[in-house]
């Protein structure tokens, strides 16, 4: 009986420590997949933000972008119910410091609003800008709806265009959307802005609050920097444009020297 005892311990303690490694393994192919799959969405949304920026008479204009306070990218929003609407996308968000530079990014999910026929059931990336204060501070509550705490409009097109237009005034999130390459409008009020908890833990290794890495707080992980320099370019080439077209201060110019010779 003591021998029979002994074995059937061991063999317990056998299956217990393979079940034990097999669970472990699964895990950790379960938590590699998570981390590509968040590194892959990070991917695209740099790339949503190049392609529409490569098209000038459609892209976000240079002063929307050089003045815009967060910008958000969902690349691939799909619809979630035929016949009405509604829709679901996740992405990422970053927002300005107070030294100027762009947090680490933030994931986030949007749920509901929905998109006309013409654009059918096809994916649609969206790209918001929030515009003013009271926009940024809706997005560091970690959860806000469109429509009901911040009001949103289509924006402005065209890489010129926005100079003189009442676009700050009108909305504190300014959409663009496009479903293969067509551009077109999409209806967001009742969409629920909040962040995605699972993605973040996934992102930085732990839960990290919203607020948190939206205010700087955060040191940006590697798989970020693909979509911070895309927005670094293009919130950035405004006022490049203006420092080589504006008049030099008269105090900057080098006197010359005409009575040389």
């Amino acid at each position: 009986m003591t021998k029979t005892s002994d074995r059937s311990s061991k063999l317990l303690l056998v299956l217990g420590a393979g079940l034990l490694l097999l669970s472990s393994i699964a895990w950790g192919a379960d938590k590699e997949k998570d981390q590509s799959e968040i590194e892959k969405r990070i991917d695209n949304a740099a790339k949503v933000l190049n392609e529409i920026m490569g098209t000038p008479d459609k892209a976000i204009p240079d002063k929307v972008m050089n003045e815009a306070k967060c910008i958000a990218v969902i690349p691939s929003m799909v619809k979630i119910a035929i016949g009405f609407g509604g829709s679901h996308g996740k992405g990422i968000a970053t927002c300005r410091t107070e030294n100027g530079k762009w947090s680490a990014p933030a994931p986030i999910t949007i749920t509901g609003g929905s998109w006309g026929l013409q654009l059918g059931g096809q994916a649609v990336d969206l790209v918001m800008v929030v515009t003013n204060d009271q926009g940024m501070q809706h997005l560091l509550s970690s959860k806000f709806k469109i429509g009901a705490d911040a009001s949103a409009a289509a924006g402005p097109v065209g890489r010129d265009a926005g100079a003189d237009t009442d676009w700050k005034m009108k909305a504190e999130v300014l959409t663009y959307s496009r479903a293969r390459g067509i551009f077109a409008g999409i209806d967001l009020n009742g969409s629920a802005v909040t962040q995605d908890k699972d993605e973040t833990r996934v992102l930085y290794g732990k839960f990290v609050p919203f607020n948190e890495i939206l205010e700087g707080k955060v040191q940006p992980p590697p798989a970020a920097q693909p979509f911070l320099a895309a927005v670094r370019k293009y919130s950035g080439q405004a006022t490049e444009k203006s420092q080589l077209e504006a008049p030099q201060p008269l105090g900057s110019l080098q006197p010359m020297n005409i009575l040389s010779n």
